[in-house]
C-alpha cells in the first residue's frame, strides 16, 4: 500500500476511536479572565474535575477531561476563533464565561448553530435566543428572582421609597421586577446610575441630598466594596440608611474595614451551600492559591464563578451519564464552516434540564426554559460577629423571616437615650470651672453651650455625656479626603452630636447634618485700642481744627477794619449830641473807634452784646453779616464739644477690611482649622482673595490655635485677629484695649452638628426653635456675654465732666485776670507818666489807690488825667493873658476839642469851677444842673486856656 495512504488510514482509525472512546468526557470552558490571580475558576474546574474522577469508576463512568480555553474579556473576534477550535476538537459541553456579555453572546450562537449544549454560568441574556431548541442553561440565580426578593425584603422596612444605584445601565432590564413592582404600587424609586469612572461619590451625595432611605445596590462585589467605602466616608452608614445588594457575592464585600454603625441595616443575598462537603475544600485551595499567586488576597470567600463553574462540571457529567445508559454518546468534531450539527446535541440538552442534585450553590433544579427554580437565597445582614443569615427567599414560597431578627426599623426617637457630645473648650461658650479637678462628668464644664444643652435635654428628655475633642479643632477637610476635629468625630460616628460654636458651611454641610442656627453672626476684625486720645486741658479748642482757629482771627480783624472803615465813610454815624453847657458847647461825635471798632465783633461773637449800636444802614449790614457768621460759628463749636470733652477717641490705622487687605505693617489671620480660614480660602471675592494670599504666604506666623492666642497677639503686637463678631464682642466686654474694625464680613450662624442622616435631626430641630420662641436663647446669651470691666459708650456719655475735661477753661480765666491786672498796671503807669508832676511817687500813687479800693472809700471820685482825686485840672494863664480875651479849650477824651471864647464871660476860674461842679453833681442827682450823656461817657474834660481870637466868640468842633 501507497505510504500516503497508510498514514491517512490511520489517521482514519485514530479519530474514530478517540469520537467512539465511551470512557473519556471531554468539556470546555471558557474562562474571560487570562491572570494568574484571578477569581478560582479554573481552580474550581480542576477541583471538580478530579472529585469526580476520583470517586467514579473510571472503566465505566469514564473519564472526565475539561479543556480550559482563557480569552480577554469581551474579545468578540478571539471568542469565535476559540469557539472554533473546541468544536473542532469535540466536546460534549461547553462552560462558562463568568461575566462577559460579547463573549456569552457569540459562545450562545454558535453553540445553538452546532447543537452543542451550553451550559452558562453568566448573568443571563435578556435579548430573545436566536435558536429556542438549545438556549443556554442558566445556572445562575435569575434577575427575575433577585427583583422579587428584593421586593419582598422591602415589604419588610415598610419603604415606601427606595433608590436604585447600578453600576451598569442594563440593571434597569435585569431588575424589570423591581421596576413593575413600583409602577404598579405607585411608590417612589430613584434610578442613578455610576458613570464611565465607577466613583460612586457623586451620586452617593445626590442620594444624601434627596434623603433617601433605602438604597438597592445592583453591582459585583468589587464596586459595591467601594460603595460601602464612600458611603462611610459621607457618613451614610447610619442608622438612618437601609442598603439592599443585588449581588451573589454579598459575603465577598469585606465589611471589616468600613466603618459601620451598630445597628445600620446592611443587607444582600447569597446562594451558597456553606454545608456541602466540599465547600470547605475549594475554600482552601482558593486561599491557597491566592497566597502563592497573589500579593494579597482578593477575597475572603469563595467568589460566585467558581462556585457556578464547580456545579456546571457536575450537572453536565450527570446528564451525559445519564444519556449514555440508554444510548452511547460520543463528541463529534465540527468545522465552523460546515453546517453540520452534533446529532447528541438534543438529547443531552434534554438530560441536562432534567438534572437535580445539591450543589455548591444549593439545590440544582431546572425548568422547561433551562432556567433554576425550586432553590432558595440566603438573605444574610451585616453585624458586629460578621454575616448572619436573617432570612431565606424561596422561588416558590417567596420570602421567610427568621422570628429572632434584630433589624432595626428606624423610630426616629430621642427619648430616653444617652447621647455622646464632642465639643471644644472655647470661652464663653464651653468652659471648665475654677474647681473642674474636684468635679466629674458633666459638672466640670460651663458656659452657654453647656446650658443650651441641658435646656434641650430637659426639653426632649435624654441625657448625655460631654467629651472634649482629641484634636482640639473644630474640623477642616483633609488632602485624602478625610476630616480633622469635631466633623471628624461625627463622621466617623464617635459622637452622637457636636454642641460648640460650629459654624455652618456648605463644605461641612456635605459630610455631616446640622440643625437649625441657634446663634447668628458674621466674621469681625479684632485689633487693639491701646492708642487712645483722652479729652486734655485744651480739648475745648478740639471742635475746631487750628486751621479753622486762624480764620476766625483773620475775620475778626478783617470784620474789625471794614466796621472802623465804613463807619468813618458813612455821615450817618457821625452823631449830634445835645449842647454841653446850654448851647455853649456842640459836639459831633463817632462811636466806631479804632477801639469800639475792635470791641464790637468781640461782643457779638460772645453773644453777650455791646452799648455801641450801628446808625448807618452799612454799619447795620456788616454787623448782621458778622452775627450770622457768629451764629453759625458758636453753633458748630457747641455741638461737637460735648463729643470732644466726654468721648474717647480711638485712633487706629485701619477703619474697614480694605484698609487691612491694602496696607502689609499689620499682619492678620485667623484660627487654624476653623471656618473663618475656609471662608476666605474659598472666597471668590477680590478683597479676601488678598487676604488670603496674604495670609497663606505668612501662614507659619499668622494663624493661631486658639482664640486666646489670637487675642493675645492683638494685644502685645502688631496684630489684626479675624473671628466670629459673638467672640469678639465678648471679649471686647472684657478687655478696654480691644476695639471691633468696621462691620460684619459676612453672615452665617452656629448650628448642633450631628452624622448624616441622623435620626435626632427633627428633634433637635424643633427643640432649638422652641428656645428661640421662648427668648431662652436670649437670656443665656446675655448671661454669659454680659461683663463688667468695661463699661458700655452710653456710660460715658453720663459721667460728669472733671478737671480734665475742661480744666483749660480755667487756665484761659486766670490769663486773662492777670492779663487785665497787668494792664491796669501798665495804664496807671502810662497816667503817672503823662500827668503834671506830683508830690509823691509812681509807687505812692499805686498805694493810696489801693488802699483806698481795700478801705472801700468814697467810689463817686472822678478819676481824670491829671490823677486820682484831682476833678479837673486848669490851666492858669500868663499874666500878660489875662487883660486881653480869652478861649477856653475843652479837650475830649475821644479826642474832640471843643474852643470856646471867653470875651463877655467871667473869669477862667470861674468857668473850671463851674464844670467841675457839674460832673460832681450831676452824678449825685442834683436836678438843676444838665450834664450831656456823651461827655460823662468819655472819662472827663481837659480845659486848656488859648491865645484869644479876634474873630472866634462862637463855639467850634474839631477833630484832632
Amino acid at each position: 500500500m501507497h505510504p500516503v495512504w497508510a498514514a491517512l488510514l490511520l489517521l482514519a482509525m485514530c479519530a474514530g476511536s478517540i469520537s467512539s472512546n465511551p470512557f473519556t468526557l471531554r468539556l470546555a470552558a471558557v474562562l474571560d479572565d487570562p491572570m494568574e490571580c484571578s477569581r478560582g475558576e479554573r481552580l474550581a474546574i480542576t477541583l471538580a474535575k478530579e472529585g469526580i474522577n476520583r470517586v467514579s469508576n473510571l472503566s465505566v463512568m469514564g473519564k472526565v477531561e475539561v479543556d480550559i480555553f482563557e480569552l480577554l474579556r469581551d474579545s468578540e473576534y478571539e471568542t469565535g476563533d476559540t469557539m472554533c477550535q473546541i468544536i473542532s476538537k469535540g466536546v460534549l459541553a461547553v462552560l462558562g464565561p463568568s461575566a462577559s456579555p460579547a463573549s456569552d453572546a457569540i459562545i450562545s450562537n454558535i453553540c445553538g448553530e452546532k447543537e452543542v449544549p451550553y451550559v452558562r454560568v453568566a448573568p443571563e441574556d435578556l435579548l430573545r435566543a436566536r435558536f429556542p431548541r438549545f438556549s443556554p442553561l442558566d445556572l445562575r440565580p435569575t434577575s427575575a428572582h433577585v427583583s422579587l426578593a428584593v421586593v419582598d425584603l422591602l415589604s419588610v422596612f415598610n419603604s415606601t421609597s427606595a433608590c436604585l444605584l447600578c453600576a451598569r445601565a442594563d440593571c434597569l432590564m435585569n431588575l424589570e421586577q423591581l421596576l413593575r413592582q413600583f409602577l404598579i404600587s405607585k411608590e417612589t424609586l430613584t434610578v442613578r446610575v455610576l458613570d464611565d469612572s465607577q466613583d460612586p461619590m457623586p451620586v452617593l451625595k445626590e442620594i444624601r441630598n434627596d434623603q433617601t432611605d433605602t438604597i438597592i445596590v445592583d453591582a459585583n462585589a468589587t464596586v459595591s466594596h467601594l460603595i460601602l467605602e464612600r458611603a462611610s466616608e459621607l457618613g451614610m452608614l447610619s442608622v438612618y440608611y437601609t442598603y439592599i445588594f443585588t449581588t451573589m457575592e454579598f459575603s465577598l464585600l469585606q465589611l471589616d474595614d468600613i466603618l459601620v454603625e451598630r445597628w445600620v441595616n446592611i443587607l444582600g443575598f447569597s446562594v451558597l451551600n456553606h454545608n456541602h462537603p466540599y465547600f470547605p475544600d475549594l475554600l482552601l485551595s482558593l486561599n491557597r492559591s491566592w497566597q502563592e499567586n497573589c500579593d494579597h488576597a482578593p477575597f475572603t470567600g469563595v467568589p460566585l464563578s467558581p462556585a457556578l463553574l464547580y456545579d456546571a462540571v457536575h450537572v453536565a457529567v450527570s446528564a451525559v451519564r445519564e444519556l449514555n445508559r440508554s444510548q452511547s454518546v460520543g463528541a463529534t468534531q465540527l468545522t465552523c464552516q460546515s453546517s453540520k450539527i452534533w446529532e447528541h446535541g438534543t438529547s443531552l440538552m434534554n438530560y441536562l434540564r432534567m438534572v437535580e442534585l445539591e450543589g455548591l450553590t444549593g439545590h440544582i433544579e431546572f425548568n422547561s426554559k433551562g432556567h433554576r427554580f425550586n432553590y432558595a437565597l440566603r438573605v444574610v445582614q451585616s453585624s458586629s460577629e460578621g454575616l448572619r443569615q436573617v432570612g431565606e427567599w424561596h422561588s416558590e414560597h417567596g420570602l421567610s423571616m427568621e422570628s429572632d431578627i434584630n433589624l432595626h426599623i428606624v423610630a426616629g426617637t430621642i427619648f430616653n437615650t444617652t447621647l455622646t457630645i464632642t465639643t471644644i473648650l472655647e470661652n464663653p461658650y464651653v468652659m471648665l470651672r475654677p474647681n473642674h479637678q474636684a468635679l466629674e462628668g458633666n459638672e466640670r464644664y460651663e458656659g452657654f453651650c453647656v446650658d443650651m444643652l441641658q435646656e434641650l435635654a430637659e426639653l426632649l428628655h435624654f441625657s448625655y455625656r460631654l467629651r472634649l475633642v482629641a484634636d482640639g479643632v473644630y474640623g477642616v477637610p483633609g488632602a485624602n479626603g478625610t476630616w480633622t476635629g469635631m466633623v471628624g468625630e461625627l463622621i466617623s460616628r464617635k459622637a452622637d452630636l457636636a454642641v460648640a460654636g460650629l459654624t455652618i458651611t456648605s463644605e461641612r454641610e456635605k459630610v455631616i447634618d446640622f440643625s437649625k442656627p441657634f446663634m447668628t453672626l458674621g466674621i469681625s476684625i479684632m485689633y487693639t485700642a491701646h492708642m487712645t486720645r483722652r479729652p486734655g486741658y485744651w480739648s475745648f479748642l478740639n471742635p475746631f481744627s487750628p486751621g479753622v482757629w486762624l480764620f476766625m482771627l483773620l475775620a475778626y480783624l478783617i470784620v474789625s477794619c471794614v466796621l472802623f472803615l465804613v463807619a468813618r465813610l458813612t455821615p450817618y454815624e457821625w452823631c449830634s449830641t445835645e449842647p454841653c453847657l446850654r448851647g455853649r458847647c456842640k459836639l459831633v461825635l463817632n462811636q466806631y473807634t479804632l477801639g469800639n471798632s475792635l470791641w464790637f465783633p468781640v461782643g457779638g461773637f460772645m453773644q453777650q452784646g455791646s452799648a455801641i449800636t450801628p446808625h448807618a444802614l452799612s454799619t447795620r449790614c456788616l454787623s448782621a453779616v458778622w452775627w450770622l457768621f457768629t451764629l453759625i460759628i458758636v453753633s458748630s463749636y457747641t455741638a461737637n464739644l460735648a463729643a470732644f470733652l466726654t468721648v474717647q477717641r480711638m485712633e487706629v490705622p485701619i477703619e474697614s477690611v480694605d484698609d487691612l487687605a491694602d496696607q502689609t505693617i499689620i499682619e492678620y489671620g485667623t484660627m487654624q482649622g476653623g471656618s473663618t480660614m475656609t471662608f476666605f480660602q474659598n472666597s471668590q471675592y477680590q478683597t479676601y482673595q488678598r487676604m488670603w494670599n496674604f495670609m497663606h504666604a505668612k501662614q507659619t506666623s499668622v494663624f493661631v490655635k486658639s482664640t486666646e492666642e489670637g487675642i493675645d497677639r492683638v494685644l502685645n503686637s502688631n496684630y489684626a485677629y479675624l473671628l466670629e463678631s459673638t467672640m469678639n464682642e465678648y471679649y471686647r466686654q472684657r478687655n478696654c484695649n480691644l476695639t471691633q474694625i468696621g462691620g460684619l464680613l459676612d453672615t452665617k450662624g452656629y448650628g448642633i452638628g450631628m452624622p448624616l442622616g441622623s435620626v435626632y435631626r427633627d428633634e433637635i430641630d424643633l427643640a432649638v426653635l422652641k428656645l428661640q420662641e421662648d427668648n431662652r436663647l436670649e437670656i443665656l446669651k446675655r448671661k454669659w456675654w454680659q461683663g463688667d470691666k468695661c463699661s458700655k459708650e452710653e456710660d460715658h456719655r453720663a459721667q460728669g465732666l472733671g478737671m480734665e475735661n475742661i480744666g483749660g477753661v480755667f487756665v484761659v480765666l486766670l490769663s486773662g485776670l492777670l492779663l487785665a491786672v497787668f494792664m491796669a498796671g501798665l495804664e496807671f503807669a502810662w497816667v503817672q507818666q503823662h500827668s503834671p508832676r506830683s508830690e509823691f511817687s509812681m509807687c505812692t500813687e499805686m498805694l493810696r489807690a489801693l488802699h483806698g479800693i481795700l478801705l472801700c472809700e468814697e467810689s463817686m471820685a472822678l478819676h481824670v488825667l491829671g490823677g486820682p482825686g484831682t476833678l479837673l485840672q486848669t490851666h492858669t494863664p500868663l499874666p500878660e493873658e489875662r487883660g486881653g480875651p480869652r478861649t477856653a479849650t475843652c479837650t475830649l477824651s475821644n479826642g474832640m476839642v471843643c474852643r470856646m471864647d471867653n470875651s463877655s464871660s467871667g473869669p477862667m476860674e470861674s468857668l473850671s469851677h463851674r464844670l467841675a461842679q457839674e460832673v460832681i453833681l450831676g452824678p449825685r442827682g442834683c436836678t438843676h444842673v444838665r450834664i450831656c450823656p456823651e461827655c460823662r461817657g468819655y472819662k472827663g474834660l481837659r480845659v486848656q486856656t488859648l491865645p484869644p481870637r479876634e474873630h472866634s466868640p462862637d463855639l467850634r468842633e474839631e477833630n484832632v
